[in-house]
């Protein structure tokens, strides 16, 4: 019969701290722990012990541990990273973009144009994606080709990013508030380019940033993406709150859509078996 645990003392065990330096530090924390202490439930060497608590007991245990170890087994199947990587240079632009799908929000980016800035800035925030975007252009005409080329890239390294989409989760549907204003994004990455935008945007300006550009950056990456994408704008007054609330909403609807289901083992999310942009 095991030693009762009010009965022992660790003071034998830690007694001469100084002489078991070096025997503490060479042992993992769980060795520290004596199994006379701490014993491990699903052994029962006494056959008397084998009570039916008891056994309901070990068989939980099992059951747990073999749980465990199926969803560990399939989260292993959960690619470590989803990175593309694209330069697009052109008489206009010179445009760099990487991103990471499953990063942890880490954003670079200078576009020369800095709303832009700002609203890539939640595209990574929000998205729990790593985006490193590095353009120039033609400003000093307008914002038109650096704001479109750098969504046409976005969108090629998403398509980089995804692969072959095995074992996403593919649909995506989120709404955010900003203050007064609340937009909901829906989207599926069906491998099929589609935009259908509500959004009525009461400026023509947000600082120096021509507010028509952000439909058009939005179609230019379904576009090259490859995606289905439905924007709502449920309510707005400010520009700077509509917009924002959109990169916002459409960030996480795309972190739903690309984030691995444990369930589906790894398989392409759709019933023909293959989700491509033709």
């Amino acid at each position: 019969m095991s030693t009762p645990l009010r009965s022992l003392s660790l003071s034998s065990a830690f007694s001469s701290p100084c002489a078991h330096r070096k025997t503490l530090r060479a042992q993992p924390w769980h060795a520290l722990f004596s199994e006379s202490l701490f014993p491990r439930i699903p052994c029962f060497p006494n056959p008397k012990l084998k009570s039916p608590l008891n056994l309901s007991l070990m068989a939980s245990v099992n059951s747990h541990t073999t749980e465990t170890n199926n969803v560990t087994a399939a989260a292993h199947q959960t690619p470590s990273c989803r990175i593309g990587e694209v330069r697009r240079v052109t008489k206009e632009t010179n445009v760099h973009v990487k991103i990471n799908l499953y990063g942890s929000g880490i954003s670079d980016s200078t576009t020369g144009i800095p709303f832009l800035d700002h609203m890539l800035d939640q595209l990574a925030s929000h998205g729990l994606f790593d985006v490193y975007v590095k353009a120039s252009g033609d400003t000093h005409i307008d914002d038109h080709h650096t704001n479109e080329d750098v969504a046409l890239a976005i969108g090629t390294a998403l398509l980089q990013a995804l692969g072959d989409r095995k074992g996403i989760n593919r649909f995506g549907h989120f709404s955010a508030p900003l203050d007064e204003a609340a937009i909901e994004v829906i989207l599926d990455l069906s491998g099929r380019p589609h935009l259908s935008c509500g959004l009525i945007i009461p400026t023509e300006r947000v600082g120096t940033y021509d507010t028509q550009l952000v439909e058009h950056f939005f179609q230019s990456l379904v576009n090259t993406s490859g995606m289905t994408l439905h924007i709502r704008q449920l309510a707005g007054k400010n520009s700077h709150h509509i917009i924002e609330a959109t990169f916002k909403a459409f960030a996480r609807a795309l972190r739903q859509a690309t984030e691995f289901d444990l369930r589906r083992h790894g398989s392409i999310p759709s019933s023909k078996g293959v989700l491509s942009r033709s």
